[in-house]
């Protein structure tokens, strides 16, 4: 492939890793602030959990982002990959600063700026590098 030449469906892939695992964890965090605190000495509580509506959501977005995620994979780079979902950290944010209401440090906030800078760099590469031929060495 060649470089910073990705078609749309690509660019929908790499949205769809950035937006559906802080989604999916957003809607596990909003499920489980409204049950009882669960134990894995208690398995039963557990599995309740997985049956509550948010929970449902969150791991019905969570399967979304596993299959992007491998759908990227399957044409770019992990080290391309892997940094594109890292945006989802801004989403995270934002997500639980105003949906979740939580409260954030500045030391939070400026960690996701520093990762979406790297972000930014690593977006200006090839999201697929070819290996370097092998040189047979003459005796």
């Amino acid at each position: 492939m060649s470089e910073n030449h990705l078609k749309p469906r690509q660019y929908l892939i790499l949205g769809l890793v950035a937006i559906c695992a802080p989604l999916g964890d957003s809607c596990l965090s909003q499920g489980m602030t409204q049950l009882p605190a669960v134990s894995l000495a208690h398995p039963l509580s557990l599995i309740t959990a997985v049956f509550t509506p948010w929970i449902v959501v969150g791991i019905a977005l969570l399967i979304g982002f596993f299959a992007s995620y491998l759908t990227a994979l399957s044409w770019a780079d992990l080290t391309y990959v892997l940094p594109a979902t890292a945006f989802g950290n801004i989403i995270v944010e934002l997500l639980a600063r105003f949906w979740l209401h939580e409260t954030i440090s500045w030391q939070r906030w400026l960690g996701v700026v520093l990762i979406t800078v790297g972000v930014g760099f690593v977006a200006q590469g090839p999201a697929h590098t070819e290996p370097e031929p092998h040189k047979e060495v003459q005796p």
